[in-house]
């Protein structure tokens, strides 16, 4: 049986924009839609990307080496409270398909196409995403986006 919560939301898939935006930047309303309702899913993909940013920033000299730390422990925190979906096969034969609003990068391809692995109605499942190309494709795909 499909978890239900008081908002009809069962499952939040938080793409990497969302997770970035919230990690390092701070941003407010990301912040608030990662901590909604709903069973919290991420892809593999999304954990290594935000790594991937935390650090490339620290480098760029945007952050500090002690808020890389800080970052990272934050994000090892956020894992704790996620199911976390690797990328498999079926997600990457998955993404050689057409998706419904192209052009789609392949590392947003990974995440489209991690989102329909979630068994439920796209009704009862936001993405949170930053990304345009994201948002596009889940709305068409019939999921709910923040």
């Amino acid at each position: 049986m499909e978890p239900h919560f008081a908002g009809g939301v069962s499952v939040r898939y938080i793409e990497s924009s969302a997770l970035v935006a919230a990690g390092l930047e701070g941003d407010a309303t990301a912040i608030q839609a990662i901590r909604g309702e709903g069973l919290r899913v991420v892809s593999a993909l999304t954990l290594a990307e935000t790594r991937r940013t935390f650090t490339v920033s620290m480098v760029r000299g945007r952050i500090s080496q002690a808020q890389l730390r800080s970052r990272l422990a934050w994000l090892r925190r956020f894992e704790h409270f996620c199911e976390v979906v690797d990328v498999s096969s079926s997600v990457l034969e998955r993404i050689g398909r057409r998706f419904l609003v192209e052009p789609v990068r392949s590392l947003d391809a990974i995440h489209l196409a991690t989102v329909e692995t979630i068994e439920a109605e796209p009704s009862l499942v936001v993405v949170v995403t930053r990304d345009h190309r994201v948002k596009e494709n889940a709305i068409a795909m019939g999921y709910l986006v923040e």
